[in-house]
């Protein structure tokens, strides 16, 4: 068993896939058996002093013959795909170019694993750690890379890992397969290559005894027989002249081969690096703009639909921390790296706001706020996202950062709203109980709504408000159940409430079921 580990220093692999286009944006992660094997003969050309042809005793044939007759493993880190544009030239006097991608893997200083399973001499183990070491790319030229021998694999997860289908083998969810391009082993070739000699042999044979044959059959033979190379090592020796010349689809003495690589091993968004020196500080407040691409306002999402909003909102900023990869972000999840749930709702609120006077029952805007402060990686995740959707709508709505920092910042703007202060405040979305509501004590409405005050070190008298002020107030308008599949309120029931506080309180404040997301909400009275 022979492990080889390549660290790329210019932190990106360049390869396109065989058959593909390099426009079409697609890069080979992992390199292919195929492009491994024709990267050590040509490094053994460059740099060795091997000269073509080979002899056949040469070690190089049979350190080639011994690595194709197995496929490879891999082990590597997920990493992120990215593409640069350049306009190139088309060379005419009008000036008119052409776009191209460049689209690259972005291992950084993680390391790429490749594994044979494969017993070499003393002698063609010497040769292939020349080749590996002298390696200077891999891929196309700006794919530096730097190769070494290692004793074993190191202890890696799962998620690293990259290997050959089998028969039956089935990964299941959170894997991919991907298609590679692999030599055949020299005996297979050296089969086919004998069958396709028989077979022009039959179509065109040599004549019997010791009649010399004529030239124009000879001719044809030759060029029947010149599209096949005449071993395994001539086929990967061979290069793209050859095979639009003679219509090779494919590589002669290749094959395609199936790996199961992680669903997430090469994500396509784009790197994110800290700017050195620079650190990112938490803020209390983020407010975020809801815009849609016509000057019809109407297309805004009604308040009362702000339950739902909130939560999409959520899901897609969930699906931007760590690029898409399983990380732990508390105070967007509302747990701490080992699951638990954090205790005083000091994690993200999605609080719906209204700032637009002459659309009053529209959102257009949330105010994203988290007494824990809202870190560098829940800010990435806020910026990454650019359009939520609504129910029913058919165009996206856009969503802008319109500010950031302290709630003090947002005082001007939003104290009257949101912010306060005041002693008494108002539902200005319904209450949603906790917890089934009993006549009297800690669970009935009253009860309910100190405890949730209690756990927030809050104190208030608690007023009901009557069927018109309700009906004033649009709050059995409001969506109140979460969707399917989500924690569901013990029963469905709301509330309109007043409290009053002994001393002027600033906010934001919500209370109750779906607190985080949008429900429960006072505004300053």
């Amino acid at each position: 068993m022979i492990h080889i580990e390549f660290r790329f220093p210019g932190g990106r692999y360049h390869a396109t896939p065989w058959g593909h286009h390099v426009n079409e944006g697609l890069v080979e992660w992992p390199p292919s058996p195929w492009r491994l094997v024709r990267a050590f003969i040509a490094t053994a050309y460059t740099k060795l002093g091997v000269t073509d042809p080979v002899p056949l005793e040469h070690p190089l044939r049979k350190l080639v013959a011994a690595l194709a007759a197995q496929t490879p493993s891999y082990l590597a880190a997920p990493c992120p795909a990215t593409h640069s544009r350049h306009y190139m030239p088309l060379g005419g006097k009008d000036g008119k170019t052409t776009l191209v991608l460049d689209t690259c893997a972005v291992p950084g200083a993680e390391p790429l694993i490749v594994s044979w399973a494969v017993e070499l001499d003393e002698v063609c183990l010497e040769l292939l750690n020349q080749i590996v070491g002298a390696m200077g790319y891999l891929g196309r030229a700006e794919s530096w890379v730097e190769g070494r021998f290692i004793p074993s694999t190191p202890d890696v997860p799962d998620d690293h890992h990259m290997t050959p289908h089998t028969d039956g083998m089935s990964k299941g969810p959170g894997w991919e397969q991907t298609s590679l391009l692999a030599p055949t082993s020299a005996d297979e070739y050296a089969r086919l290559f004998e069958e396709f000699s028989r077979q022009v042999d039959a179509a065109d044979p040599l004549p019997e005894g010791k009649k010399k044959p004529a030239t124009a059959l000879l001719n044809k033979r030759a060029t029947a027989l010149a599209p096949y190379p005449t071993d395994l090592f001539d086929c990967l020796t061979r290069d793209t002249s050859f095979l639009q010349i003679h219509g090779w689809s494919q590589p002669p003495g290749s094959r395609r081969v199936l790996y199961w690589r992680p669903s997430h091993s090469l994500t396509t968004a784009p790197a994110r690096t800290a700017r050195s020196g620079i650190e990112t500080k938490p803020v209390e407040a983020v407010l975020l703009a809801l815009a849609s691409d016509t000057r019809r306002h109407e297309v805004l999402p009604l308040l009362s639909r702000a339950l739902p909003q909130a939560e999409l909102l959520h899901r897609s900023l969930a699906s931007k921390v760590g690029n898409g990869l399983p990380v732990a972000c508390p105070v967007l999840t509302g747990k701490d790296t080992a699951g638990t749930p954090l205790k005083g709702h000091r994690h993200l609120h999605i609080i719906p706001l209204n700032l637009d006077a002459s659309e009053p029952g529209r959102l257009d805007h949330f105010l994203l706020w988290a007494p824990l402060g809202i870190d560098a990686q829940a800010q990435l995740a806020i910026f990454a996202v650019r359009k939520t959707y609504m129910k029913g709508g058919e165009k996206p709505l856009f969503v802008t950062v319109a500010g950031m920092g302290s709630l003090q910042n947002f005082q001007p703007l939003l104290g009257k709203k949101a912010l306060g202060p005041s002693r008494v405040w108002i539902s200005r979305t319904p209450f949603v109980p906790p917890r089934f509501v009993k006549k009297r004590g800690v669970n009935s409405v009253e009860g309910q709504v100190l405890s949730e005050l209690a756990s927030r070190s809050l104190s208030a008298k608690v007023e009901l408000l009557n069927r018109d002020e309700i009906t004033e107030r649009h709050l059995h308008r409001f969506v109140r159940l979460r969707r399917a599949g989500e924690k569901q309120p013990p029963q469905d029931c709301f509330y309109g409430l007043r409290l009053t506080f002994e001393e002027p309180f600033h906010g934001p404040l919500a209370l109750g079921y779906a607190s985080h997301f949008g429900l429960g909400l006072f505004v300053p009275v």
